[in-house]
């Protein structure tokens, strides 16, 4: 078992920097070590706390956050970084980029769309630090590099499968790693057991998960799905 990703969230706005810890502190697999109100305190934070994910917001008092990723770099090589930020100059998002920056979600942040790119984070740092083969299946999980599509191939979904919820499906059993039932993969992305069931039946059929009866303590059977 991984231990528990950190996060460090600098915003120079409490409210929104309470809103961001809230909805990290969603997943079991982040503890927030902490909240910087500047650029001075997100380097003490950085120094102090080690994290693994930085939060980091562009306009704070002091200094802009864009002018801190030279300086992250250099001090905090391996920390990721997600930008939140109202910022939409492009010469901030082309500095973002060149920084390694993994992604940049403009504000006001759609809730939905803060736990994909946490998911697609959470996902990324769990395959880095497994011991998964490496071949180029691994690769383009960890680029996020869709399938090449062969032609011919069928590409559309069957009725009731929606492309989102079905991804993240996909991303709860490759970040969980463990057998699930269809009632936790629910929980996770915030479904029914049975909206869940489909979808994991479903990754089934197409080979992309693997389905195995497990009993519980009082003998009762339970079915638990599996990344393949």
């Amino acid at each position: 078992m991984l231990n528990k990703i950190t996060a460090v969230i600098a915003e120079d706005d409490f409210r929104i920097a309470d809103i961001h810890e809230k909805f990290l502190n969603k997943f079991n697999e982040i503890e927030v070590a902490g909240k910087a109100l500047n650029g001075s305190q997100t380097i003490e934070m950085l120094t102090e706390k080690t994290p693994d994910l930085l939060i980091l917001d562009i306009y704070m008092p002091d200094m802009l956050g864009s002018d801190l990723l030279p300086i992250i770099r250099e001090g905090f090589p391996k920390v990721s970084i997600i930008m939140i930020t109202a910022a939409t100059d492009k010469d901030f998002i082309e500095k973002a980029l060149s920084y390694g920056v993994e992604n940049y979600l403009i504000k006001p942040v759609n809730r939905e769309r803060f736990d994909e790119v946490i998911l697609d984070f959470i996902k990324k740092y769990t395959l880095l630090n497994s011991k998964q083969e490496i071949n180029q299946k691994y690769v383009d999980l960890l680029f996020g590099n869709k399938e090449i599509e062969k032609p011919g191939k069928e590409t559309e979904l069957p009725k009731g499968i929606d492309e989102i919820t079905l991804r993240k499906v996909k991303n709860v059993l490759l970040v969980k790693n463990q057998g699930l039932s269809a009632e936790e993969v629910g929980n996770e992305i915030g479904a029914s057991r049975i909206t869940a069931r489909r979808y994991l039946e479903y990754l089934s059929s197409i080979k992309e998960a693997k389905a195995e009866v497990v009993y519980g303590i009082v003998g009762r059977p339970e079915r638990k799905y599996y990344p393949i």
